[in-house]
């Protein structure tokens, strides 16, 4: 595994994912914003992880990989594996920058006549801890629908990434935009940290399951494809 995880983040991973997860990091950076659309960009690295800008299906990445004396199920992992690392990359990255967040946006509204009221759309900078904790689990989602429709031929870049973004769109939108919007719930940009920790453990739980989930699933489709 750990040769293919070198072969992964040498020969697969586009130096423009790593721009990507940067560019995308920025975006908590503008005051107001809504939180949640930095980590929608992400899933765009996804056609250059797997086409790769004459890497990918361009030189045949897939067929190459399972004709290495491996099984394709070591490939499959090796892939969900690079993946999460990147996304972890980026959550970290964003966790870094989000003290320069939350000084920007009180210094900017500071002089305003309520301050208190003014707070990014959906989950505000209080409840950072309980945004990274839904992305986690949309990330777990969008991992799912996105490997086991590619996996199913290995050529259905296309189809795979654009219903992995309207699905990760969607989900965001509930759960971390509207869903704070209901009368009653405002009360989740106020939840005690130790609590937003706390949910952020079970994510991990739920996103370790889901990504398991989608290593069995995307693993038997690619068993059946005739190269």
């Amino acid at each position: 595994m750990k040769n293919l995880l070198y072969k992964e983040f040498k020969l697969s991973v586009h130096p423009l994912c790593y721009i990507f997860i940067g560019i995308s990091s920025l975006f908590i950076l503008i005051p107001n914003y809504p939180l949640a659309v930095g980590f929608i960009y992400l899933l765009s690295f996804y056609p250059l992880l797997f086409v790769g800008v004459n890497k990918g299906q361009q030189s045949n990445d897939l067929l190459y990989t399972c004709l290495l004396p491996i099984r394709k199920k070591d490939a499959v992992l090796a892939r969900i594996i690079t993946v999460v690392i990147l996304q972890l990359a980026h959550i970290l990255t964003v966790s870094m920058l989000y003290p320069i967040s939350y000084l920007l946006n009180y210094l900017l509204n500071s002089d305003a006549e309520n301050p208190s009221t003014i707070s990014p759309p959906g989950l505000g900078l209080n409840s950072f801890v309980l945004l990274l904790a839904f992305v986690i689990i949309g990330f777990g989602i969008a991992d799912l629908i996105f490997f086991s429709i590619y996996y199913k031929n290995g050529k259905s870049i296309v189809c795979s990434t654009l219903l992995t973004i309207i699905t990760f769109v969607i989900y965001l939108a509930l759960f971390t935009i509207a869903l704070p919007l209901i009368p009653g719930l405002e009360i989740l940009n106020k939840i005690h940290i130790g609590i937003q920790f706390g949910c952020l453990f079970a994510s991990l739980l739920i996103s370790f399951g889901l990504h398991y989930l989608t290593y069995k699933v995307a693993s038997k489709k690619l068993e059946k494809v005739d190269f």
